[in-house]
């Protein structure tokens, strides 16, 4: 979660006329990070992760299913908790966690109040037993939070709640649509959290783009979906507020689900990984090969089929929340010409990444992202300052936005020994990849977020998608592996990640060959030595090279990658490849990259056989053999005895698959003694998502 800051907030008119000042003033506190920290090193890479849970409220009488909005009771409950407090506590908003306690899960809020955050209690450190300690450390973490909340209330981790913003109750308690802050037909300003710098931000988003934030997510069309589609859930007589007229100047779209509210797309819930770097030469190395990886796990995850009680034409969450938090004028989104903002700006602040930022030989001109918008003045201070070009271009970049929540308290003095100012703006810059300075005040070194997986609805899902990032990380470093594509591609892919069923009916540019290629042999009776492999051992192809780096790579970009299929991608092409090009040279795939390394390390049997298990979840639901839980979910409701083929989810539909999200949770979590005789219960619910594992 974003920066939580307490104080005065000002209102957009106000906040806009502060804007440069705080941007100036982040820079220099960024500056000032750079000079502290630039030649910080750790020993090892440390990493941690964070699921979001949604806490529902059941009504088993009459068969409904809400969105519980006590966020803040449950985290209150779990702070007074005194067992977890001689542990050292686990809210550090609400309590002081010691340094050398050892807690085992930390909790956080979130925007909504129906959201709570979960983390471990410590960072992951890099050994193999602590992989294998993830899943019941999730699993804990679930069962920490549902022994705080009310006997019909559960934490599940889905996405999207399928009723949010439907016409009638979908909280407990409920409250009625609109409010100052919002000012949306369909979502109470109750929703959110009602920390300042919540709402602040949704009204202050609101107040700069001088217009309701606008989502038109594509209707699913089934057999009897009336065709035009037009929301049947849109008031276009409602004259409450100003925005109100948007939906009469055409803000709602033919054939889209229309949402008007940040917590549309904020009331979302993902699976993010923050690696901590062993250096800032690692971390930049890190942001950048994992760039490319963003979409291709966007799409391996997706999990959003539902929106507003309806079914979407997508799969996953990214564009619905990039619209939600756009702040874009019309100017800036090229709608009229430009009089006042300084530029057209082609994203919104949360969007896929624009920027590569490694000091790497391979990392050609070509790679980088031709409209990239910066603001040069405050590039030419970060340079002035000691940054390299492409850092000071990085955050420049991320600059150009302004500070949508700004403090007064917090424009007196400025304090170099304190981050806010960069952070204001840092942490509202929501692309799928975070570069992450250290804090001015903990002995943390640089880090890098992994952002754009969807969470799942299992604990051994989201551990087995959190390891197989954490094994990557691992082989990128190991064998020198370059997945560098034009960043205009990774865009390109985000957008392909979308489509429905994009898992295996697309197909997403992907570098062909991730491997250093070999430099010229040493002439005969020369004295060199070659270095040792820096890849896998299969010395048929490029990747048994040595480590030492060639030149700058010639030829054109366009042949250093293709269209790949996410299976292609995960599993490994066929050779040979399709175009016969490379002499037949086949992508390896990117879990026999983690298998490679795995056999260059030294990781027990036990261990291995372990990992193995979350391995092929990842092999098969890139495969087709196992199904995303979009398609799952999906297919649940096509079947459901309510379902009339018209695209609409009914109140007795989201409980029953809430009801069995809830079962299968469960039945994951049940002990492996305990599993034996189930026959077609629990354990037998959701099989086409994750086979049979144990």
């Amino acid at each position: 979660m974003g920066l939580l800051a307490v104080g005065t907030p000002l209102e957009w008119p106000e906040a806009k006329i502060n804007a440069d000042h705080v941007r100036q003033w982040g820079i220099e506190q960024l500056l000032a990070i750079w000079r502290r920290a630039k030649g910080k090193e750790r020993d090892a890479l440390l990493w941690g992760d964070e699921v979001e849970y949604l806490v529902v409220a059941y009504d088993d009488d009459s068969r409904k299913v809400n969105l519980s909005l006590r966020q803040a009771e449950i985290l209150e409950a779990l702070a007074k908790d005194e067992i977890l407090c001689e542990s050292g506590g686990c809210v550090p908003d609400l309590q002081k966690i010691a340094r050398n306690s050892n807690p085992p899960a930390t909790f956080h809020p979130e925007f909504g109040r129906f959201m709570l955050e979960a983390t471990p209690g410590k960072p992951w450190g890099i050994g193999f037993k602590d992989l294998l300690d993830v899943e019941p450390n999730m699993e804990l973490r679930r069962v920490m939070a549902r022994d705080h909340m009310r006997a019909n209330e559960y934490p599940i981790t889905l996405t999207t709640f399928p009723m949010l913003g439907v016409k009638g109750p979908f909280t407990d308690p409920y409250f009625p649509p609109s409010g100052d802050k919002l000012r949306s037909q369909f979502l109470p300003d109750e929703i959110a959290n009602p920390h300042i710098r919540f709402p602040t931000l949704a009204a202050n988003i609101r107040s700069r783009r001088g217009r309701k934030v606008e989502i038109n997510v594509p209707i699913f069309r089934d057999d009897n979906t009336p065709w035009p589609f037009h929301d049947p859930t849109v008031d276009y007589d409602l004259h409450k507020y100003p925005e109100d007229d948007d939906v009469r100047n055409g803000a709602a779209k033919e054939n889209c689900i229309y949402m008007d509210a940040m917590g549309f797309g904020m009331g979302s819930c993902c699976l993010q990984i923050t690696f901590q770097a062993k250096n800032i030469t690692e971390g930049r190395k890190l942001y950048d090969q994992l760039s490319p990886l963003g979409p291709i796990m966007l799409a391996l995850t997706a999990a959003t089929p539902f929106y507003k009680g309806f079914i979407a034409d997508t799969d996953v969450r990214w564009n619905q929340i990039s619209a939600a938090v756009d702040d874009r004028t019309s100017e800036e989104l090229g709608q009229t010409p430009l009089k006042t903002d300084r530029w057209r700006v082609p994203k919104s602040r949360y969007a896929s990444n624009s920027t590569y930022i490694s000091q790497d030989s391979r990392l050609r001109k070509e790679y980088m992202d031709p409209d990239l918008v910066v603001d040069v003045e405050l590039k030419q201070r970060l340079l002035d300052g000691g940054m390299d070009d492409l850092l000071a271009t990085h955050f420049a970049h991320l600059f150009i936005r302004d500070p949508i929540v700004i403090f007064s308290e917090d424009l007196k003095t400025l304090d170099l020994e304190k981050t806010d100012h960069f952070e204001n703006l840092q942490s509202t810059n929501w692309q799928h990849m975070r570069f992450k300075p250290p804090p001015h005040d903990k002995d943390t070194g640089w880090r890098v977020e992994f952002r754009p997986m969807e969470i799942q609805i299992t604990d051994f899902e989201n551990a087995a998608f959190s390891i197989f990032i954490v094994l990557i990380t691992r082989a990128i470093l190991s064998f020198d592996l370059n997945f560098y594509i034009p960043i205009a591609k990774v865009t390109e892919n985000m957008e392909t990640a979308h489509a429905r069923n994009a898992v295996l009916e697309q197909r997403f540019h992907f570098r062909k060959n991730p491997f250093t290629p070999r430099p010229p042999k040493p002439s005969p009776g020369s004295h060199g030595t070659s270095s040792p492999s820096a890849g896998p051992s299969d010395t048929s192809s490029p990747r048994g090279g040595p480590t030492s780096r060639p030149p700058t790579p010639l030829g054109p970009v366009e042949d250093e990658y293709e269209l790949m299929t996410i299976d292609e991608i995960i599993n490994g092409q066929s050779p040979p490849r399709r175009d016969g090009a490379d002499g037949g040279a086949c992508f390896p795939g990117l879990i026999p990259l983690v298998e490679s390394y795995l056999n260059s390390v030294n990781v027990d049997v036990e261990t291995r056989c372990e990992l193995a298990r979350y391995l092929s979840l990842i092999r098969r639901r890139a495969s087709g053999e196992l199904w995303t839980g979009a398609k799952w979910m999906r297919d649940f409701v096509r079947r459901h005895p309510e379902y009339q083929r018209d695209s609409v989810v009914t109140e007795g539909m989201c409980f029953d698959l809430v009801k069995t999200v809830e079962q299968i949770t469960k039945a994951e979590g049940v002990g492996e003694q305990d599993r034996k005789g189930e026959g077609e219960g629990p354990m037998s619910l959701g099989k086409e998502m994750l086979g049979e594992r144990r």
